[in-house]
């Protein structure tokens, strides 16, 4: 699959920018998830997923895109919006009141994009599940994407559609998980240890793939094309991607504090030290 790299590590500063703007400028939201996910989700709109132009809620003959950990909204926007569903200029509204961009995802507002309000955690999987199902029942060969925080398993329902998945042979769905090891309170070993994430996938009937490099574009695009590869062939695909939280800014990495925390101005000017402005432009 042909991709310029130097393009997309450029795009991945860029939003990493888009994601530290948005929650200084309100004091509020998620960046340690964001900035972890933020190769992974460029990587799958700019060069994994078949996308037709416009957007229409059906997603009839494209594949489709669920986020699950909803939280992480900053990234998700700014890779909407340089992916040209919605004007960038439009990230400056993020979680301000009538705005289409609020903390956790919506779709009563209408942004392109937001297929499910999410952000009450482990239910996309569910949805995910559920859009599968629909993609074969109707023909459509497309493929079904979504992304789940490894803490957010810890949520039962999650269980009951991995499965369903595997029962009803739902191979048409590529789940990621973010392992990143952290959630709000702390390490998820010491909040509540789920143990071989890859030994549970595999003992609910799900084929299980890991990528061990979460920040780096070759390794991603390298482990999501042997994922479709591995679609069609009667099980759920899961891939466990190991990321770090804050990647991209020295502060924020290596600890659960920035999971759900704004930058103040200096640490704003010493995060963009690291994340130089690009000639994409700030929003």
């Amino acid at each position: 699959m042909n991709y310029n790299t130097q393009q997309l590590n450029e795009l991945a500063i860029q939003v990493r920018r888009d994601i530290l703007r948005m929650v200084h400028a309100v004091n509020s939201g998620h960046p340690g998830g964001s900035l972890g996910c933020t190769e992974f989700l460029i990587a799958l709109y700019q060069v994994l997923m078949d996308r037709k132009e416009g957007f229409d809620m059906d997603g009839i003959n494209e594949d489709i895109f669920f986020l699950s950990n909803g939280h992480i909204s900053p990234v998700f926007y700014s890779v909407l919006a340089r992916s040209g569903y919605f004007p960038v200029s439009e990230l400056a509204t993020f979680r301000k009141l009538d705005s289409r961009l609020q903390g956790h995802p919506t779709t009563h507002e209408g942004l392109p994009g937001v297929r499910v309000a999410s952000g009450s955690l482990g239910q996309g999987m569910s949805v995910a599940v559920g859009a599968a199902q629909t993609k074969k029942l109707n023909k459509d060969s497309h493929l079904v994407y979504s992304l789940h925080g490894d803490g957010e398993l810890q949520e039962g329902q999650n269980w009951e559609a991995i499965m369903y998945a595997s029962a009803y042979k739902v191979d048409n769905l590529i789940a990621t998980i973010d392992v990143n090891g952290k959630q709000i309170d702390g390490p998820t070993d010491e909040v509540l240890p789920m143990g071989s994430l890859k030994a549970k996938f595999e003992a609910f009937g799900w084929e299980v793939l890991e990528i061990l490099l979460g920040n780096s574009f070759e390794a991603i695009i390298k482990g999501m094309e042997h994922a479709k590869e591995l679609t069609g062939k009667g099980k759920p695909v899961c891939v466990l991607l190991h990321t770090e939280m804050g990647n991209g800014v020295d502060f924020m990495m290596n600890t659960h504090a920035w999971h759900g925390k704004a930058p103040n101005d200096e640490q704003l000017e010493k995060a963009f030290l690291q994340n130089a402005i690009t000639s994409l432009g700030d929003y």
